[in-house]
Formats: C-alpha cells, sequence, structure tokens
C-alpha cells in the first residue's frame, strides 16, 4: 500500500475514533445523568425521611443520640435534648454532657451504658435529676450505640413508661390481661399464660384456650357497660382450687384492663366462719339454758329453742327479729321480767349494756312466778350481745340441801372424838372436824391454807416423823386400783409418846375418811389389868407352891422329930447311948424346923414391905470368921474343908449385920449341902470401886444350865436336900441392902455366889427404903 493510502487510512482511523470517542463520551454523560438524577432522588427520599424520622420523634418528645467510640452526638429531639439536660440539673443542651450525666448517676447505669457501646447489650433505665425524670433507651446498629431519652417533669414524672409499666404487670404472680370488646385477650402477662398453660396468647388462641369463659363474660360485660366489674371464680391452678376475685376495668382508647386476686384464703375462712357460726347456732339450740342474740342494731338475730320455751314467747313473732327492747315490753306486760319500781330506768340501763365492750358480772333475776334466773351477758364477736338465761331454781334448791346436809355432817363430825378428816380422789381435804383440828395442834387457817394431803401432812409431820406411814395413807387417798383403797388400820407411835390407832375408810363417791384415835391410855390400862392378871395369876401359882413347899419343909423336920420322940419314949431308957443320938436328931430337926419357919416368915415379911435394917458399920474380916467358925462344925462332920482367903483392906461396910450374916449362912449351907467328902468350901471378901463383894465357893456337882436361869427364885427347881427359900432370901436380903447377886456354875464344877454389895449401903442412906418384888 502506497503512502497517500497510508494517510488516508490514518485520517479515516483517526476520524472513526474521535467519532467513537464523542459517541463513548455522550453515553457516559447520559449516565452520568441518569445517575446523578437517581441521586438527588435518593437524597431527596433520605431527607425526607429524616425529616419524618425527626418530626415523629420530636412528636413523641424524645431525642435521639448517636454514640461512637465514647462521643455522642446528636441525631434528632433538640428539644426533647434540652428538656433532658434541664431534668438533669445541667447547663446547656450538650449530648456528650448527657452522656457523661447519664453515667454519673448511678454505677448500674454506667455499667449498662459500656455493654451497649462495646458489645452491643440493649439497656433500659431511669434517671431521676433534679427537675424531673431521664428514661434511656438503648440499642446497637452497626457500629453505631442509639440513645432515646426522653423526659417527664412536674407531675408526670413518676409515671413509669409503657414498656416498665408492662413489665411490672408481667412480673405479678397472679393472671392479668388486657381484653377486647368481646372480652377475648389481646396482651396477658406471665401468670395467664401459666394458669392457662400455653406459652403466650399466641399459641393460646391457636389451641382456642382462655384462662376462664366467666372471666371473659365479665371483661366484655364491663367493655359494654363502660362500667367496672367485679366477680368471684374458682379455677384449677398448679393442682389445687384456688378463689380468684376477677376485676375488669374499662381502659381509656378502647379494651379492658383486667386483674385477679387469689383470695382463697380468705374465702376458705369465710367458709369455716360460716360453718363455725352454723355450728355455734346449732350447739346454742341444743343446750338447755335460754340463749339470745343482738346484732348491733339491738334486733334478735338468733335464739334457741329453749329462749322461747323459757319466756313463753311466739316462735313466728320472735322469727320477724324484734328488738331488745320490744321484747322486753312484751315480757313485761306479761309479768314475767323482775318487779322494778322504775321500768323505763331498768330497761335503758339495760340496752346500755351495748355501748360497753368487756364482759359483765352475772346477774340473778327473780321473776314473779318464783323462779331464779342466772343472766349471762357478753358481746358477740359478731358485733352486739349475747344472753344467756340459766333457771337455776332447783339448783339453788339443791345446794341448799346439800349445804344443809354438809353442816348435818360437819355437826356429827364434830361430835366425835376421834379426829376425822375426809379427802377427795384429787388429794383435797372436803371435811375434818374439831378433833382433827385438836389432835394434830394445828388452827383452822392452817388447815384452810394447806388445802390438799401433801400440805395437810406438812402440819402434822412435826408429830408423826414416819414418812413411809403419810406414803402408805397418801396410797389410800390417791391411788384408783380398788386393791389400794381396800380398808386398813394399825397403831403408830408419835413423837410426844401418844399411841395413836390410825383406820382408813373408802367412801362411795371416791373420797377417803381417815380417823385417829389416842389409844394411849386404854393400852395403858389394857397393859395394866393384864399385868394385874398375871400377878394374880402369879401370886395363886406362887401362893399353891408356897404352900406345898413350906408344908414340906415343915413336914420333914416334923417326922423326925416325931419320929426319933416314939424311938426315944419307947427305947431311950434302957439305952442312953441312943437316947442320946435320938435327942440330938430331935434337937437338928426342931432347928431346921425353926430356921425353916425364920425363913418363910422373913420372905413374907420382905413381900409385905415391912422388913426393915439395922444398919450399922460391920467389919467384914470379922463377918467371914464368925460364918466360917459357925459351919465348921458341920463341915467337919461332911468331912468338907472350909477355906477363907484373908481379907485385904476390905474395912468396914454400913448394913444389917444379922441380915448379912443370914445371907452368908444361907451361901454356906447350899455350899457345904452340894460339896461331897473331900471337897472344899471358899469363904473371901474384896473391896473395888466403892463395892464389896462377899463370895462363897463350892467344889461340888455345880449347877445344871437350865436351873441357873431360876436358881434365886422361890422353890424353882428345888429337889430333896435343895436349896427351899434360902437363895431366893439371899437374893432379896442383898437385894435390901442395894446390891445384887452373881453365879457362876458349870456342872460338874462347883459353883460360885458372889453378893455385890455398895460400901455405903443404900439401906443406909435411904433407912425407910423397902423391897419390893
Amino acid at each position: 500500500m502506497g503512502t497517500h493510502e497510508l494517510m488516508l487510512a490514518a485520517a479515516a482511523g483517526a476520524v472513526s475514533l474521535a467519532i467513537s470517542a464523542v459517541l463513548w463520551a455522550f453515553a457516559q454523560r447520559r449516565a452520568a445523568d441518569h445517575e446523578a438524577a437517581r441521586l438527588r432522588a435518593r437524597i431527596r427520599t433520605l431527607e425526607a425521611a429524616a425529616e419524618t424520622a425527626q418530626a415523629s420523634t420530636e412528636a413523641f418528645d424524645s431525642a435521639l443520640l448517636a454514640v461512637e467510640d465514647g462521643q455522642a452526638l446528636l441525631a434528632s429531639g433538640a428539644e426533647s435534648l434540652a428538656v433532658c439536660c434541664e431534668a438533669l440539673g445541667l447547663g446547656a443542651p450538650d449530648p456528650q454532657a448527657l452522656l457523661a450525666a447519664l453515667m454519673r448517676a448511678d454505677p448500674d447505669h454506667a455499667r449498662r451504658l459500656r455493654g451497649l457501646t462495646e458489645r452491643g447489650e440493649p439497656c433500659a433505665f431511669e434517671v431521676t435529676g433534679r427537675a424531673g425524670v431521664v428514661t434511656v433507651e438503648g440499642r446497637a446498629a452497626g457500629a453505631l450505640a442509639w440513645l432515646r431519652v426522653s423526659a417527664v417533669l412536674g407531675e408526670g414524672e413518676g409515671l413509669p413508661t409503657a414498656p416498665r409499666f408492662a413489665a411490672f404487670v408481667d412480673a405479678r404472680k397472679a393472671p392479668a390481661w388486657i381484653a377486647a370488646a368481646d372480652g377475648s385477650p389481646i396482651w396477658v402477662n406471665a401468670a395467664w399464660a401459666e394458669a392457662a398453660g400455653v406459652e403466650n396468647l399466641d399459641a393460646a388462641a391457636r389451641a382456642g384456650a382462655t384462662l376462664d369463659r366467666g372471666a371473659d363474660g365479665l371483661a366484655a360485660e364491663a367493655a359494654n357497660l363502660g362500667q367496672r366489674r367485679e366477680g368471684l371464680r374458682w379455677l384449677s391452678l398448679g393442682g389445687r382450687r384456688r378463689a380468684l376475685k376477677v376485676t375488669a376495668q374499662p381502659l381509656e382508647g378502647g379494651g379492658v384492663g383486667v386483674w385477679t386476686d387469689d383470695v382463697t384464703d380468705l374465702e376458705e375462712s369465710r367458709e369455716q366462719t360460716r360453718r363455725y357460726i352454723e355450728a355455734h347456732d346449732e350447739t346454742l339450740n341444743r343446750i338447755d339454758d335460754a340463749v339470745a342474740v343482738f346484732d348491733g342494731q339491738k334486733r334478735l338475730s338468733f335464739h334457741n329453742t329453749a329462749f322461747a320455751e323459757l319466756w313463753g314467747l311466739e316462735p313466728a313473732w320472735l322469727g320477724e327479729r324484734p328488738t331488745h327492747g320490744e321484747i322486753m315490753d312484751r315480757l313485761r306486760q306479761r309479768r314475767r321480767l323482775p318487779e322494778t319500781a322504775d321500768y323505763a330506768k331498768w330497761k335503758a340501763a339495760e340496752l346500755e349494756r351495748y355501748a360497753r365492750l368487756e364482759a359483765e358480772p352475772d346477774d340473778l333475776w327473780s321473776t314473779p312466778d318464783g323462779r331464779t334466773l342466772r343472766v349471762s351477758r357478753q358481746p358477740h364477736p359478731m358485733g352486739g350481745l349475747l344472753i344467756l338465761f340459766a333457771d337455776i331454781t332447783g339448783e339453788l334448791r339443791m345446794k341448799a340441801q346439800f349445804n344443809a346436809l354438809i353442816q348435818v355432817q360437819q355437826a356429827t363430825l364434830d361430835k366425835l372424838s376421834d379426829a376425822v378428816a375426809v379427802f377427795g380422789s384429787d388429794g383435797r381435804l372436803r371435811l375434818h372436824n374439831e378433833s382433827f383440828e385438836r389432835f394434830w395442834n394445828i388452827t383452822p387457817l392452817q388447815i384452810e391454807a394447806a388445802g390438799d394431803f401433801e400440805g395437810v401432812v406438812d402440819l402434822c409431820v412435826h408429830r408423826l416423823h414416819d414418812q413411809s406411814f403419810w406414803q402408805e395413807l397418801k396410797g389410800r387417798v390417791a391411788d384408783t386400783d380398788p386393791a389400794a383403797r381396800m380398808p386398813v388400820g394399825g397403831e403408830v407411835r408419835t413423837s410426844d409418846d401418844r399411841l395413836v390407832e390410825y383406820r382408813t375408810r373408802p367412801l362411795p363417791d371416791g373420797a377417803t375418811l381417815i380417823a385417829f384415835t389416842d389409844v394411849s391410855d386404854a393400852r395403858r390400862l389394857e397393859s395394866a389389868l393384864a399385868d394385874r392378871e398375871a400377878a394374880l395369876s402369879e401370886a395363886e401359882r406362887l401362893k399353891r407352891e408356897f404352900v406345898g413347899n413350906v408344908s414340906y419343909e415343915l413336914r420333914t423336920p416334923l417326922t423326925t422329930i416325931l419320929g426319933y420322940s416314939e424311938m426315944l419314949e419307947s427305947h431311950g431308957v434302957s439305952d442312953p447311948e441312943r437316947a442320946r443320938s435320938y435327942a440330938g436328931a430331935v434337937k437338928a430337926a426342931a432347928t431346921q424346923l425353926a430356921r425353916s419357919i425364920d425363913d418363910v416368915l422373913d420372905m413374907a415379911e420382905i413381900d409385905a414391905d415391912e422388913m426393915a435394917l439395922d444398919v450399922t458399920p460391920v467389919d467384914v474380916a470379922e463377918l467371914l470368921l464368925e460364918t466360917a467358925a459357925r459351919w465348921r462344925p458341920q463341915a467337919e462332920a461332911g468331912q468338907v474343908s472350909i477355906i477363907m482367903a484373908p481379907p485385904q483392906d476390905v474395912g468396914v461396910i454400913r448394913g444389917d449385920r444379922r441380915r448379912l450374916a443370914q445371907v452368908l449362912d444361907h451361901l454356906m449351907e447350899n455350899a457345904l449341902g452340894q460339896t461331897p467328902q473331900g471337897g472344899t468350901v471358899s469363904l473371901a471378901a474384896r473391896k473395888s470401886a466403892g463395892v464389896v463383894q462377899l463370895q462363897v465357893a463350892d467344889t461340888g456337882r455345880g449347877i445344871p444350865f437350865h436351873v441357873q436361869a431360876h436358881i434365886f427364885d422361890r422353890f424353882i427347881g428345888r429337889e430333896r436336900g435343895g436349896p427351899g427359900l434360902g437363895l431366893a432370901l439371899v437374893k432379896a436380903l442383898t437385894e435390901l441392902h442395894g446390891g445384887w447377886v452373881a453365879l457362876e456354875s458349870e456342872p460338874g464344877a462347883g459353883a460360885t455366889f458372889t453378893c455385890h454389895l455398895p460400901e455405903d449401903s443404900l439401906a443406909a442412906r435411904q433407912p425407910e427404903l423397902r423391897f419390893a418384888r
């Protein structure tokens, strides 16, 4: 291709390129114009939306703040921002200052705002300032946090916002809801949903569930009438039948607010009270006493059958609920009220009792028909007055008879000499007589103060200390076992040495009678009579024994005397030696007879308390020597040795020398009679602590143990050739001198008799003292 063609081709390409550039530029311009127009329309739309949002915000008195990186900018609501700053006491309206004030108001508010700006957590709270309350709601959108603030000044500052109020109603435990004009719920709280068994209102609408059709009808009625309506509904909530008081209140702007209150306890208490009142009235209607209940208007609200019968009033008239005054007027007309001089004053005083709140003492009415009524009045718990009329005519008559019977019993007991007390089954002292007071030396006031068995025991224990005795008596009084209430008796001795006979008797009414009798004199008399009888029997026995033994004591020597006298008469002349032997035997027998007669006379004199001692100083050594000398011939004849221990420092005692010698003679006679040939009899005397001991011992056959206890008795255990009256006389004469006799003996080992005599004889100090058995 040539140059020309190349140039033409280049020129043509350049023209085409220019045309294409113009066409592209034209197309770009048209696109730019279209985009500019779209953007201008978009700007106009956004401006309109912003103006609309700002207008709506300002219409509801709220300001919208945008918060980014802690910086707050006003999006809309300048006037509301100024009101909020005024409520919190800030100066010029400033979004940043408002945000800072909100965070300073409460640490919790600051925490909520930080959660909003940092983590996008929504929040809502209120801040109370000096001039009002600021409500804050926060939401996050993108990188910005938005705060809507509104303020309430003056009277409306305490009103909560709608969401807060809804939250408050939702927190109620009782169901609450807003119903439409037909009664169907359009908003419910959580308690309503739980009671209806659904999750929310939408679920209830889908299931066609409702809380209670009656409550819905009540809401519809309130909506139609435009008036508040209330009703009581029993529903099953939580598996239990509950009583709910339903209140439906028409709301401004339409709808009905319905709320409930659980009054189950109140209704159950009311129902229980009603049943109690019915049961109380039924009980009062069954008692014999007349009962009338008047209400606060003084009208008859209740009366039992006995009231109508007591006063003879017509049941139909009483059913008309007459007043208290009308009843009294009718009873006065029929002369059934007590006679009074001023009936009007008496009636006014009766009616004035309605104004008194406390119970009053009972009155006694004496009616003209001779009856006595006890009138009891008390305020009724439901208001008014309760009056009870009891006909006590028969009771008073029985009480008078009972008191008369008690007085007769008391007078009868007071006439008894025995101390008598009657105790009830509860241990209380019911009766006692005057002898009981004198017996235990206690006063009526003390007995009255004691009251029961324990108290009476405290008064009597100082005279009778035996606690087991009182415990046994208490068992007889208080024990309900029939075996324990059997009659008992016995004798005890008191601290003042009285012998007391006690007796218990159960009474038919469960009481117990206890009687005490001082039998000291009677027992002493019985003892004296028994002793006298025993003494008489003993005397009779002794008399018989005395006659028998004396006869033996006297007959033995008399027989000897008579026998030897006859032999002496027939043979004595032819044989002088035998005659002398016979004459000696006669003399010995006569001597024994004389001594026996002397012993009998001495014993009789002692028994008659007529023996007197001739007290003189007696040398003990001489007394023993004389005794040994008197009995040595007889001892030698029986081949018995008499040994006398020399008395050392015994000296002189005061006594009757003849009677002391008689004592030693009887002891020597007994010792020589019991000692065999080759034996010994010892005489001794010693002095110790003002007492002189005269001792006679032998080596004879001894005395059996069963005889030793009675060896000094008269004729007891006497054998032929035995002691006779000798040892009894030894004991009597020794005791007459103020001393005593002791015996020591073992069978086969001899016997020792010791007379213990006071150095200064008791008979010397008291010359007129006589021995008595």
